[in-house]
């Protein structure tokens, strides 16, 4: 038996091959898949099944594409909201051989979707129980599932994770756990950097799984706060029709200044680091670093935005590509790669100001009538750290809140670290905010400075 992880980073999405004999399968395949069959077919086999956990909300399947180029079935489990068109019911206790030794049994596993399975792995020559389960979104490495997505069913839907958890937790200490996320996802905060575990180790530290009232657990999971893009609606839609493949060449061609001058894109995606972006942008340009574009960008962006990319190279913009393709933005006009050659033909740029955590303690000190300090940080974040005398407002919500603020005031931007606040300057600064600046290492910056004021 071979089982192979396929991390997609950014995401922090977690796919598998899992394989025996000349037989495999497929769990939560991502869009970009031709990766799945290049590996069955280095290892000698054949891809015969492909299973989803459930119907994924921050990215776009393979499912339906892989199949296409393979023959492959599809499994998903009951009850989805609307039918998965590309692919067949698993229920409960259905099982699937795959070569010789290898049987993956269907486990419904409801709470974050109705639609959510499980699967477990067993092996014949190891017959004293699973070997393994790939988990989906129910159980992670240090978290379990969000159950938010429905909210006039909170209780219910947490009541019946617990129950589902209960499920996975009997299948015994050994078996192997494979989440499909890992650390970054957008599916849990609290998951832990390693990418798989046991359900023993789990069970004796998650904090989740030690809560083992069910009526504590529902508590516990109606007090969390999650966010939902946007762009989670295409996702949902695009994992019930089937998604088309991802473009052939995901390299975006270079484009000049009359290039950039004749096209007209609904929007310029910086994707260099902050400081370069600070230091110097494209007027109107949005800075989502590329690291940062499958978190946020579908915060910002719309399905069928045109893009122009603003790089450091082209190995970085085709790298925003692929996350970008992945979470459906593929209509990408091209790259611009030289700023400093823009400005040296007459093009005009805009920067956005850097203070320091002194600057900010002065400000704070002062309170000068018409400065606001923005914290854009996620609401749990400013729960456990607030900083006192700053306004909150989601970095996601900036998109339909920036409009309740007032432009004629100065504010400086906070977040953990200061890559979010460059985000969120840079789209005050894109809708006619002038007065700006940053508030580089934020928070982290805060807590140093307060410490070494004390000490």
């Amino acid at each position: 038996m071979i089982i192979r992880p396929i991390k997609s980073e950014g995401l922090a999405h977690l796919s598998y091959l899992i394989g025996d004999g000349s037989k495999a399968a497929v769990i939560d395949p991502r869009r970009d898949c031709s990766c799945y069959l290049e590996m069955a077919r280095a290892a000698g086999m054949e891809i015969t099944h492909i299973f989803e956990t459930h119907r994924n909300e921050d990215l776009i399947s393979g499912a339906p594409i892989l199949a296409g180029l393979t023959g492959a079935r599809v499994l998903h489990g009951p009850n989805p909201a609307r039918p998965v068109q590309y692919a067949q019911t698993a229920r409960d206790g259905d099982c699937f051989a795959i070569g010789g030794d290898l049987t993956i049994t269907a486990m419904e596993t409801p709470g974050h979707t109705d639609d959510h399975l499980a699967y477990v792995i067993h092996d014949k020559g190891y017959p004293d129980g699973a070997v393994g389960v790939f988990t989906g979104d129910a159980l992670f490495v240090g978290d379990v599932g969000r159950t938010d997505f429905y909210p006039e069913r909170a209780e219910e839907v947490a009541g019946l994770l617990f129950d589902s958890l209960g499920k996975l937790l009997a299948l015994g200490d050994q078996a192997i756990v494979y989440p499909a996320h890992g650390a970054g996802s957008v599916c849990g905060s609290g998951m832990a950097s390693r990418e798989f575990s046991t359900i023993g180790h789990e069970r004796r530290n998650s904090p989740k799984l030690k809560i083992t009232d069910r009526d504590a657990f529902i508590a516990a999971k109606l007090a969390e706060t999650h966010y939902i893009p946007p762009y989670f609606a295409t996702m949902e839609r695009l994992n019930v029709e089937g998604a088309d493949a991802m473009p052939r060449v995901t390299a975006p061609g270079v484009l000049n200044l009359a290039d950039l001058d004749q096209l007209a894109p609904d929007w310029m995606i910086d994707i260099r680091s902050v400081t370069a972006f600070a230091g110097a942008h494209l007027p109107n340009a949005l800075a989502i670093p590329v690291s940062m574009i499958p978190a946020f960008a579908g915060w910002f962006l719309d399905e069928d935005s045109r893009l122009i990319l603003i790089a450091d190279d082209m190995a970085q913009a085709q790298e925003a590509a692929v996350h970008l393709g992945r979470i459906g933005f593929d209509q990408i006009l091209g790259t611009v790669t030289n700023m400093v050659g823009l400005a040296a033909k007459g093009r005009s740029f805009q920067s956005l100001p850097l203070v320091d955590a002194k600057t900010v303690s002065q400000r704070l000190d002062q309170r000068p009538e018409e400065w606001v300090l923005l914290d854009v940080r996620a609401q749990d974040e400013v729960e456990a750290e607030p900083m006192d005398g700053a306004e909150h407002i989601y970095i996601g919500h900036l998109r339909e809140r920036f409009r309740s603020l007032d432009v004629t005031r100065h504010y400086t931007l906070m977040c953990a670290s200061g890559a979010r606040a460059t985000v969120a300057a840079g789209w005050l600064q894109a809708h006619g905010f002038t007065k700006l600046d940053i508030f580089l290492g934020s928070m982290g910056a805060w807590k140093a400075f307060v410490a070494g004021s004390a000490s």
